[in-house]
């Protein structure tokens, strides 16, 4: 258990970093302006699956590489620092590549995307482990959850800010394409060095157990006999896999407007309005479970929206581009919640001396987080929206049952 000041801390300064990361977002919202750009570049919804696997499944493909380098490190703050300030120059790089050849060679900044994507998804990865692991040691359980409900309401609070700055970028006349893009994107590139400001302030503790020796290929080998001896651990797995699903939805919900309802870029900003403020909206109702539940309860519904939301947007494409809000307002609800519930129970149900192992585990395994996308816009491509997303609902309705069970 903390001290009281070490504990205000370690607060403010998660908070200050969970701020600036949703203003620093939004600049790059994987379900908004990320979506809209990439089609401003190549119509091919296969190279957009591509890219959002890379954004989701990069990060996890690599973390038991992480784990294990990470794990031979009682102090792991500098990694995450290192890992933050290169996702910011991945922001810089997209944005110098889609202001000089967003207009006269598209096929070389859609073409360069592959390596800024890569490098925004791998220094997420690596910093994503260093981050958990250093809250799970400052913070005991009931405490993480909580922190992970505060940080999420002045994270939509910052991600409220910016699509109001989105909003206005992509609404004034003379900043057309690619400027208005490049803008966002500097935006992103700077608010990143300021986001990590706040974990110069922590006192992080070092890890409390003996670190064992061994190389990559034996550290491999204890993965099955994790899976093998805890069977929590191996239905998180599976379920996470399958809910999957859903997200590899999240970006097409927005390339499904521009086709359906032929909507300008003024819809980008108000549509990522409509995301933050379900997003804000959700906050209170996920604090209160977090409070009065476990952060399990928050999982549990969080899947069986995102069973429903297909089905959703199914019916509000028939009404126009406005009540299509609405779809976004609740992707802003499953955002959150994931953010609140998943990583939390994982951190509840792993032990501590095994946490890092978990963590990478988890992120490994987790390979449909990769594969999806790419299947999901084939599946759009050869099939439609509507299969596609009568797919995704059936698939997270039986993944609320095994959570149920």
């Amino acid at each position: 258990m903390t001290n009281n000041k070490n504990y205000r801390i370690t607060y403010m300064a998660f908070i200050w970093h969970a701020f600036f990361l949703a203003l620093t977002m939004s600049m790059l919202d994987l379900n908004t302006v990320f979506p809209a750009l990439v089609s401003e570049l190549t119509a091919s919804k296969i190279i957009f699956g591509f890219f959002y696997s890379i954004m989701l499944g990069v990060p996890l493909i690599f973390n038991l590489i992480f784990s294990h380098y990470l794990k031979k490190y009682r102090l792991k703050r500098k990694f995450l620092m290192f890992g933050i300030y290169l996702r910011s120059f991945s922001f810089l790089g997209m944005a110098v590549f889609t202001y000089y050849f967003g207009i006269s060679n598209p096929t070389l900044a859609i073409s360069s995307f592959f390596f800024w994507v890569f490098l925004f998804s791998i220094s997420s990865g690596f910093a994503g482990i260093a981050y958990a692991d250093i809250i799970a040691k400052i913070l005991p359980s009931k405490q993480r959850t909580e922190l992970y409900a505060v940080k999420q309401f002045f994270s939509s609070i910052a991600a409220f800010m910016g699509g109001l700055i989105v909003t206005r970028i992509f609404s004034i006349g003379n900043l057309v394409f690619p400027i208005n893009y490049s803008i966002s994107l500097c935006i992103g590139f700077i608010g990143l060095f300021i986001a990590s400001l706040g974990f110069i302030f922590i006192n992080e503790p070092p890890s409390a157990t003996i670190l064992e020796e061994g190389n990559f290929i034996q550290y491999l080998k204890k993965v099955p006999l994790f899976l093998k001896a805890d069977y929590n651990f191996r239905r998180y797995i599976i379920i996470e896999n399958m809910t999957s699903s859903s997200i590899m939805l999240l970006p097409f919900y927005m390339i499904y407007a521009k086709e359906v309802f032929q909507v300008d870029n003024s819809y980008i900003g108000k549509y990522l309005i409509f995301q933050v403020i379900g997003t804000i909206f959700s906050n209170v109702v996920w604090a209160y479970i977090a409070k009065k539940f476990s952060s399990k309860t928050i999982v549990n519904i969080c899947i069986l929206m995102g069973a429903l939301i297909p089905l959703i947007a199914i019916g509000l494409s028939f009404l126009g581009p406005n009540y299509f809000a609405i779809v976004f307002f609740l992707l802003g609800f499953i955002i959150s919640g994931r953010r609140i519930g998943f990583e939390p129970y994982l951190l509840d149900i792993a032990p501590e001396e095994h946490r890092t192992e978990y963590l990478g585990i988890r992120g490994t395994l987790n390979i449909f987080v990769v594969i999806l996308p790419i299947v999901g816009g084939m599946f759009i491509e050869t099939l439609g929206y509507y299969f596609t997303m009568g797919i995704v609902s059936v698939v997270m309705f039986v993944a609320a049952f095994l959570m149920k069970k």
